[in-house]
């Protein structure tokens, strides 16, 4: 899939120090975050990011709860213990050199998010519509991916290998392409494997 373009911004912010900041209320669109730290920052509703670009941003055990990161490009970012709760992340894009660390995402929207290549192998998703969501040759070993909407994404050369995958859409898994090796799955979840391999699945 080729990369989506960066989104067109009107101004920059270099360098800033938000550390342990309450970000709630806060809303800016089309501005470029350069190095800004972000970490233990909090938000409890109405933290609003729109065609935004961040690089080297620190989100770094940040707590946000429904905020929403619109058509937002991530390069480069690092999420250690950070905190997404019915947060929209909506047709943004993180680059392969961003940093999830033991980050959780419970519930919210990453519809038509691009993760290719992205490192969630600790990660948990509880929840989380992921609609058309390009997670191509993402590694989610041993992470957590459960009851979360994954109709139409891209799951080409995924490693999904002791995944907790329980409750979520497989449909859009190839599984001669993904990693599948001790994934925790449910027996409604490998009717849908087998069919996917042309096996003839059938009740006793």
């Amino acid at each position: 899939m080729a990369p989506r373009p960066l989104p067109e911004t009107t101004s920059r912010i270099v360098g800033e120090d938000w550390s342990l900041d309450d970000l709630t209320g806060r809303a800016a669109a089309n501005v470029e975050y350069v190095r800004v730290d972000l970490a233990e920052t909090t938000a409890t509703g109405a933290l609003s990011f729109e065609d935004c670009v961040f690089r080297d941003v620190a989100f770094n055990l940040a707590k946000y709860e429904g905020a929403a990161f619109v058509n937002c490009t991530f390069v480069a970012c690092a999420f250690f213990g950070a905190t997404f709760t019915d947060c929209k992340f909506l047709g943004s894009t993180f680059d392969h050199r961003c940093t999830f660390d033991q980050v959780t995402v419970e519930r919210g929207d990453w519809s038509f998010v691009t993760l290719p290549r992205a490192d969630l192998h600790n990660a948990t998703f509880d929840g989380v519509r992921m609609r058309e969501t390009d997670l191509g040759a993402a590694n989610l070993r041993g992470a957590v991916l459960r009851g979360c909407d994954l109709a139409g994404a891209n799951l080409s050369n995924v490693v999904l290998d002791k995944c907790d995958l329980r409750g979520s859409d497989l449909t859009a898994v190839d599984p001669e392409s993904a990693g599948l090796a001790g994934a925790i799955i449910t027996w409604e979840q490998a009717a849908v494997l087998a069919s996917a391999l042309g096996l003839d699945v059938r009740p006793d």
